[in-house]
């Protein structure tokens, strides 16, 4: 048994930045101007997979859940924009978020919880929901696993845009290694709630293929994404466990998923010989009457 997360400590412990001014600006003023300068050019590029040229361009519903990509801003910046520029208009709607990414540095069995009280960024802190920890606290998949938060880059690089975007909300902050679908789509059904709440899963797709095999493959993961299908794998996208877990949710719940964009680094950095693909996707509520 591990300790209740919602246990209160003294003193208040910060999770500090750990790839500020590599992954995005250290500087408040530079990171508050890369994000406006992202947000305002955010657009869908030409590059789209042939399976879904067919799929309405207009995003039609309130955004649920977002699937961005988590490299340097200079690298997938501009991806991630086209999602987060969606939800510009729900600044003050929207008070939690439920953020979900890979491990890369420390591995942790299912979804890994940090002990801390608030995340950290040059734009300021963003406290913990300690009422969703204390939601999900007695599920085994869920764990206290604060090594596999201190370095992981792929839940940090969110939290700039989602301030820029939402300003005050607060954070369920979830890492996730080997989790099956089922496992991550209950803690989704446990924090699901009403349009206060986002969930954002964190990842890249193809990595380190050669141009031309990066598009043929992402081509298909994003068809297979946008069909809801929940057996993603780690070669197709680094988040795949999250995503899986996510999609399995939408289906429940009757998401509609849009791709917003795609491009890859040889799109945004200019090598072509080993790229790394990048979506983002939306999932959308049906719109109630009214709104």
């Amino acid at each position: 048994m591990h300790p209740p997360p919602h246990t209160p400590r003294t003193p208040y412990i910060h999770r500090p930045p750990a790839v500020s001014g590599m992954f995005y600006p250290a500087a408040p003023d530079q990171l508050h101007a890369t994000l406006r300068t992202l947000l305002a050019t955010a657009n869908v590029p030409a590059l789209r997979p042939k399976e879904v040229q067919s799929r309405p361009k207009e995003v039609q519903g309130r955004p649920k859940a977002i699937i961005v990509p988590h490299a340097g801003y200079i690298y997938s910046g501009p991806v991630a924009a086209s999602a987060y520029a969606l939800l510009q208009p729900l600044r003050g709607t929207i008070r939690r978020v439920v953020l979900l990414g890979p491990v890369h540095r420390t591995w942790t069995p299912g979804l890994a919880l940090p002990d801390v009280d608030a995340f950290d960024t040059p734009l300021g802190s963003i406290p913990i929901d300690r009422e969703a920890f204390a939601a999900i606290a007695d599920l085994p998949q869920v764990t206290v696993h604060p090594a596999a938060h201190a370095g992981e880059h792929s839940l940090e690089v969110q939290l700039p845009f989602l301030q820029e975007t939402l300003g005050e909300f607060s954070l369920v902050p979830l890492a996730v290694g080997g989790a099956s679908a089922e496992a991550v789509a209950e803690v989704l059904e446990r924090l699901w709630s009403g349009e206060e709440t986002l969930i954002v899963v964190s990842s890249d797709l193809s990595h380190y293929l050669p141009y031309a095999a990066a598009v043929a493959t992402d081509r298909a993961t994003l068809a297979e994404i946008l069909d809801l299908h929940t057996d993603l794998v780690g070669e197709e996208a680094c988040g795949a466990h999250p995503i899986n877990g996510l999609l399995l949710a939408a289906q429940r719940h009757d998401l509609t998923p849009y791709l917003l964009d795609y491009r890859n680094s040889g799109d945004t950095a200019g090598d072509k010989s080993r790229v790394v693909g990048y979506a983002a996707i939306a999932f959308t509520e049906a719109a109630r009457h009214g709104d």
